[in-house]
């Protein structure tokens, strides 16, 4: 049995020897036929006796051009019209190099008086078998699977948009026999594609008649397949769909960011989250001005493990740095990373570094020579940095100084720190080191004049599904059976998608002057409570009947409502309708500043008081107002819950004391 299906096995060398073969047939009978019909069944002897060198003729320069052209290297699956425009353009070549042959050769006699005619019924009987066997085999395959047997086993799946991106789904689960879906039709709002059908997959209606069609057409599964679409457009088809107890899952495309140079495949196919819902906003950029920008560049991105960091370094490589060096303090997330972009780039340099080790730092900006930093390196979890302020301190502040004046020393062309919207009127000790971060690269490009480094700080919320988030926090949660928990009833979120908002990042960072602070357009906030319940219905479960959401109140430094810009400052728009530059009429005096930070960073290197730290904080950002309920931090050996002396342990991945 398994000698019988290696013999039939489809190989590339099996269906290159059928279309050699299949050629040859059809050019020697396209020849004779075209003698045949020019002479109504009898050729004269003067032609007839020369068939063998006609044939050999022909042979030779047809199949050069379809070898030249290709049709050797093509498969019955992915046969499309622009391979069949190569066919005509090698049998026109062919032929036009066989009538140029006739002339030349007319003085030698086998190709004396050779008749015209020939060679535009040879012309057309190529043309037409040689199409006709390239397309028959795939025809006939796609016909298979459209058939109501083949469907049998499959999963019946509506396509909602019939455009680019449906057409290419659909066009791969027909073709594809792995596939475990049969597209049933497209669902599309352009009136004049209804009832149009598209590789034998029929436009069965709009919008307004998905109830209709899943009901008639007994759907199981639907595809939303509009990279380009809102959240308000997959909201809407999302609540028409819910409704429909039949179908069991809503896929969707993802945005067109992460379809890599437009091809749509079923591997990209994924279950509709709540990202989907909330963050799909299209985005478009001026790439050519970010092009300039990056392209033959030496980049840094600090890190670069993180979240915002891995997707910097995943949508800036398409712009082809002239290398790029990813740096972080995780080795683990950093191989990952690594693992991740070796089909995309080998000209990646991977950094195990702490952006607070200035020595290190030092040696790599020397070795290196970055032309742009991205600063994505930050600690942002509010809750633990209000009980560890030092930690944030060191590494949001004297780890941005670090690599500022280092980039500043080194003639970096541009520093580009990722900010917070935490950093307006902050509550919180993580806002707080993030505003000192912002107004310390301010004064830096001041230096020289504002002709050295320019710095640039880019200020926007919370982004979709980042490590650590609200989102994968809740989906864990519902995995378990609940409850969901929910600070307040009433807190608020900004909410982007994190490819939305690197690719505005790269946008503010190409079109800055240098000393400004950029502020992503946001939309409007989300209601934690809210989300919770949609992630819930997402699900499938229905919220405070199957998961409870219970209310646990506000952590510490944590507000209900976050803000873009400051009580002080003002906006003006750029360039890009979601991007604006926030206006401070504050001046700050340089030596008082960064005596201070100098005074909080030396507090910080040693055992040291949260109120001390919050104290001094609030001298260099007036509008913070510490949230003081946090618990103070431990150095040293100290009473713990009321026992005498018991010594304190250290972790071997952290610098914090826990009991022994």
């Amino acid at each position: 049995m398994g000698l019988v299906r290696a013999v039939f096995r489809t190989t590339a060398f099996k269906r290159r020897a059928f279309f050699l073969v299949g050629d040859i047939a059809i050019i020697v009978l396209a020849i004779h036929a075209a003698f045949w019909i020019r002479f109504d069944g009898h050729v004269p002897d003067m032609f007839s006796r020369y068939y063998r060198e006609y044939t050999l003729l022909a042979l030779s320069v047809k199949l050069g051009y379809l070898f030249f052209f290709g049709q050797y290297q093509i498969t019955w699956r992915f046969y499309s019209l622009k391979e069949l425009l190569k066919l005509g353009q090698a049998v026109v070549l062919s032929a036009l190099t066989m009538a140029l042959l006739m002339f030349l050769l007319k003085p030698f006699p086998p190709f004396v008086q050779f008749p015209r005619a020939v060679l535009l019924l040879d012309f057309i009987f190529s043309l037409g078998l040689l199409g006709v066997l390239r397309i028959g085999k795939r025809a006939v395959r796609e016909y298979r699977f459209r058939s109501e047997k083949m469907a049998l086993n499959r999963t019946r799946i509506l396509i909602i948009g019939a455009g680019s991106a449906g057409e290419q789904i659909g066009r791969e689960m027909l073709n594809n026999r792995k596939s475990k879906h049969f597209p049933i039709g497209f669902v599309d709002d352009d009136p004049a594609k209804k009832g149009v059908a598209i590789h034998g997959i029929k436009v069965l209606g709009r919008r307004r008649d998905i109830p209709d069609i899943l009901k008639s057409h007994k759907v199981e599964e639907v595809l939303v397949a509009i990279p380009s679409g809102s959240s308000r457009d997959i909201r809407e088809i999302v609540e028409i769909v819910r409704d429909a107890n039949h179908v069991k899952s809503i896929k969707v495309l993802p945005g067109l960011m992460e379809i890599v140079e437009g091809e749509v495949r079923l591997s990209v196919m994924q279950e509709i989250q709540v990202e989907d819902l909330l963050g799909r906003e299209p985005v478009t950029i001026d790439f050519e001005a970010v092009r300039e920008f990056l392209t033959g560049k030496r980049v840094l991105v600090t890190g670069a493990g993180g979240s915002i960091g891995s997707e910097l370094v995943r949508t800036i490589l398409p712009f082809h740095p002239k290398k790029l060096a990813i740096l972080d303090i995780d080795e683990t997330e950093l191989f990952n990373l690594v693992n991740r972009l070796q089909p995309l780039s080998l000209d990646v340099v991977s950094v195990i570094g702490d952006v607070r080790d200035r020595a290190k730092m030092t040696q790599f900006f020397e070795k290196f020579r970055p032309d742009v930093v991205f600063h994505s390196a930050a600690y942002k979890h509010v809750p633990i940095l209000e009980s560890y302020p030092e930690e944030a301190v060191k590494t949001n502040i004297m780890g941005t100084k670090i690599l500022g004046e280092l980039a500043h020393a080194n003639g970096v062309e541009k520093f580009v720190n990722i900010s917070t919207d935490k950093a307006i009127n902050p509550t919180s000790v993580m806002g707080a080191t993030k505003r000192t971060a912002e107004e310390m690269l301010r004064i830096l490009n001041a230096r020289d004049g504002g002709a050295g480094t320019k710095f640039i700080s880019v200020r926007f919320g919370n982004v979709l599904g980042s490590r650590g988030s609200v989102i994968p926090l809740f989906k864990e949660q519902i995995r378990r059976g609940g409850p969901v928990t929910v600070t307040h009833p009433e807190m608020r979120r900004y909410f982007m998608a994190i490819s939305e908002a690197v690719l505005l990042v790269l946008a503010a960072a190409a079109a800055g002057d240098g000393g400004e602070t950029f502020v992503l357009d946001m939309g409007e906030p989300v209601k934690i409570t809210d989300l919770a319940r949609e992630m819930i219905k997402l699900n499938r479960l229905e919220p405070d009947v199957d998961i409870p959401i219970v209310y646990v109140g506000l952590r510490p430094g944590e507000k209900l409502f976050e803000e873009l810009l400051g009580a002080e400052e003002g906006s003006e728009p750029t360039g890009h309708p979601k991007i604006f530059r926030a206006r401070s009429a504050r001046k700050r005096e340089e030596k008082p500043f960064w005596e201070a930070v100098e005074r909080l960073i030396d507090m910080c290197r040693g055992c040291c008081e949260r109120d001390e730290i919050t104290g001094l904080l609030k001298t260099i950002v007036p509008t913070f107002v510490a949230n003081n309920d946090a618990p103070a931090p431990r150095c040293g050996l100290e009473k713990e819950n009321g026992e005498s002396g018991r010594p304190l342990a250290v972790r071997k991945d952290s610098n914090r004391p826990i009991p022994s």
